[in-house]
Parts: C-alpha cells; sequence; structure tokens
C-alpha cells in the first residue's frame, strides 16, 4: 500500500470514474498555456470547426429572422482552456446558456455571451431598437435572450442532423447569469478539467461586433468527431451467441397409484415378471404433441383490376377531373396553439411572447383547408423558413378530416 495520499481533485476524478492514469494525462499546470495540438489533433480541429461554421451559419439566419437585423457569425477558431482560468478567460459579466444534446449526441455545451449584448438581444426580441438597452437584465429579459438562444440551437441542431446523417435534438436550454469572480452562475459549467473553447465574432447590424463563446467538455469534442466520421466506441458488429437447444428429456416414469378394489398395476409386479413383458415401459416414452390444425387450403384467385385506359375515358370525364386538379388549397403550418381569455388578449403589445402548446423541436402540424394532414419540422432554405415532411396521415384519417 502506498503511503502517498491522494490530493482533493485526484479524489473527485476517482468519484468521477476517471483513472489515476488519465487523471495525471489530462491535468496541467493551471498557470501554464495549453496548446489545442497538444489534445486535439488537427483533423479534429478542423472537425469541430467545421461543425461549428455550418451549424452557426443555420443559426445566424434564426437570428437574423428574430431580430429584424443582419446577422453575420464568422469562422470559430479553437483553443483550449483550463477550468482554473476560467475568470482571466471570462473577467467581464457575461450570460451562460446549457445547452444538452439528447438525441443523436449525448452530452452538454455552454453557450458565453457578454451581458451588455445580451441586453441588447433581449431589447431587440421585446421590440425595441437596441441603442440604449438597459445593462440589468430583468427576469423577462432573460427570457428573451433565452428564447432566441433557442431558436438559434435549433436551427443548429437541424443543421447538425444533416450533416451526420441522423437526427440531432436538444432539450430546452437553461440560462444563467456568469459572474466567475463572484462565484455567480458557475454550478452550469461543465466540471471537466479541460474545456474547448469554440469563439465566433458575432456581428448583429450596427449594434454589437463581440463574440459569442461556446464551451464543450474535451471528451465531448472528441465524440462529436468520432460521430461526424462515423465511428462508435463500440464495434459496429456485436458478438452473436449460438444458444443450442436443450435437448428433449423423456419423461420421468412416476408410479402410478392403484385404483381402490382394482388388480395391482405392472409396476407392482416383481421384477423378473416386468423385464418378461414387452410392455411400453420398457423403452422411454416419446414426448407425444397434439397435431397442429391444418386448415383447409384457401381458395386464391387473382384480383381483377377494372382498366383504366384513356378509351374508357370520356372527353366530358377528363375536363372535369382537370377542374378539379385546378382548385387551388391552403396549404398552412402551424406552430403551436394557446388559449388566452380575452382580458390577456387586450393586454398584448409589441414584444409581448405568448407560450405555445408545444416544446421546442416538436413536429409542427401540416394543414391543407384547416384539415390535418401531416406533421413535420422547420428548416432554413436560403434565409426562408421551410417545412420538411416527417409524417403523413394514413388515407383512412385524412378522409375523416375532411368530412
Amino acid at each position: 500500500m502506498s503511503d502517498e495520499m491522494l490530493s482533493q481533485e485526484e479524489i473527485e476524478a476517482l468519484l468521477r470514474g476517471e483513472t489515476l492514469e488519465d487523471f495525471s494525462a489530462n491535468t496541467v499546470n493551471p498557470e501554464e498555456e495549453i496548446k489545442v495540438e497538444d489534445h486535439l489533433t488537427p483533423i479534429e480541429i478542423d472537425a469541430l470547426g467545421e461543425v461549428g461554421n455550418i451549424s452557426f451559419g443555420s443559426s445566424a439566419t434564426a437570428l437574423s429572422s428574430l431580430l429584424g437585423q443582419k446577422v453575420d457569425i464568422t469562422t470559430p477558431s479553437i483553443t483550449m482552456i483550463n477550468r482554473n482560468r476560467l475568470e482571466q478567460e471570462f473577467p467581464h459579466p457575461y450570460v451562460a446558456v446549457q445547452v444538452e444534446y439528447t438525441t443523436g449526441l449525448s452530452g452538454m455545451n455552454l453557450l458565453v455571451i457578454k451581458q451588455s449584448d445580451a441586453a441588447i438581444i433581449a431589447d431587440l426580441m421585446l421590440g425595441g431598437d437596441g441603442v440604449n438597452p438597459r445593462p440589468e437584465l430583468s427576469e423577462i429579459q432573460l427570457s428573451a435572450v433565452q428564447e432566441a438562444m433557442n431558436q438559434m440551437m435549433g436551427s443548429a441542431a437541424t443543421s447538425m442532423s444533416t450533416v451526420f446523417n441522423q437526427k440531432v435534438d436538444i432539450s430546452p436550454p437553461t440560462i444563467d447569469l456568469l459572474n466567475i469572480s463572484q462565484n455567480e452562475g458557475t454550478d452550469n459549467i461543465p466540471v471537466d478539467e479541460l474545456l474547448v473553447k469554440i469563439s465566433f465574432r458575432l456581428r448583429i447590424g450596427e449594434l454589437i461586433d463581440s463574440n459569442l463563446m461556446q464551451l464543450l467538455p474535451l471528451k465531448f469534442s472528441k465524440k462529436i468527431v468520432k460521430s461526424l466520421m462515423g465511428e462508435t466506441d463500440e464495434p459496429l458488429t456485436a458478438a452473436t451467441t449460438t444458444v443450442e437447444p436443450a435437448p428433449v428429456q423423456p419423461p420421468q416414469q412416476q408410479p402410478m397409484q392403484q385404483p381402490t378394489g382394482g388388480q395391482p398395476s405392472i409396476f407392482e409386479q416383481p421384477v423378473q415378471q416386468q423385464a418378461q413383458q414387452q410392455s411400453v415401459y420398457e423403452q422411454p416414452q416419446p414426448v407425444y404433441q397434439q397435431p397442429a390444425y391444418t386448415p383447409p387450403p384457401a381458395n386464391v384467385q387473382q384480383a381483377q383490376f377494372a382498366s383504366f385506359e384513356s378509351a374508357n375515358i370520356t372527353q366530358a370525364e377528363s375536363r372535369n377531373l382537370n377542374m378539379l386538379l385546378d382548385i387551388p388549397l391552403q396549404v398552412t403550418v402551424e406552430l403551436g396553439r394557446t388559449n388566452r381569455s380575452v382580458k390577456e388578449i387586450l393586454e398584448l403589445s409589441s414584444g409581448s411572447i405568448i407560450e405555445l402548446d408545444k416544446l421546442a423541436g416538436e413536429p409542427v402540424d401540416i394543414l391543407v383547408n384547416s384539415r390535418l394532414i401531416a406533421k413535420g419540422e422547420v428548416v432554413v432554405i436560403d434565409e426562408n423558413f421551410g417545412v420538411r415532411i416527417t409524417d403523413i396521415l394514413s388515407q383512412a384519417d385524412r378522409l375523416n378530416n375532411i368530412r
């Protein structure tokens, strides 16, 4: 047994399920500058940059539609930081938004933006011009920033679904004020010692020219690269175990009870007499099964369909069909619904937020003439919103909706 005592950091690493070897390999001196090349290969750095470029490129379009301003998010830069140096990395008050991936990827990341920039975004979300926003963020302003980040990350998840060729979804984000010098909001920061910092240059019109930062645990960053490369931690083909059927055991012979007032059974006779009898009990009794019921052969005939040749369609019927095909229908994509009283409707003003009955990421309803026919998900196509159909109601359900 070693006489060396474990440090508090080593004890916490063991509680997290890490080995001392992994802890020693990932432990760095907080005062030393961490080089990203020491922990990520050039391919991993390029892959993370490409994922961030694609995902936040679509997020810029979604944020531009929300704010009514031109939004640019430039190519990211990737660095490594130590969790003990977060106060030096983030000296000003910030707003931190925690986003957790629930489908496709398993992990969390943290979006960090300056509190002054978040105040401008909140003012624009609430109908202001963003020129002189209040520096302090109230609860409703934090909710506005949270909704903006929710739309951004939802659009980013849709883009990542295309990149990873699988559905990627997120949980509703949580927001908090981050002031590391006052130990405020540090609970949302990942507990990992080494964090990957992906910094984007964020420009919103003439109002904001700052940075939007994304913090990822090092293990989660490598997991993203593996998913992008089509690699998994487990082997693709699992070993199959062949289960051989158990041999059929002959039924054990139970001694038969002598009926009251009858003759003794053959099992009560002497052994010599039993050996001379040619009884069926001298051989192991086979297992008899009741024969399966065999239904009578079905009368199968070839289906006969009516002919749809053009000769059977009259000219008048053709004109009527063309008239039917030219009928315009109104297609509506419904994001959600809610019920409000007359008093609440009269109290609405510019910038009011109405909560719908659907969660972020849920399929939207596609209606034709106010009748539900399909469900889909919202996508962005060349700075325009669109909807990708994911599920179509059955023909019977569509007919019931039309009636």
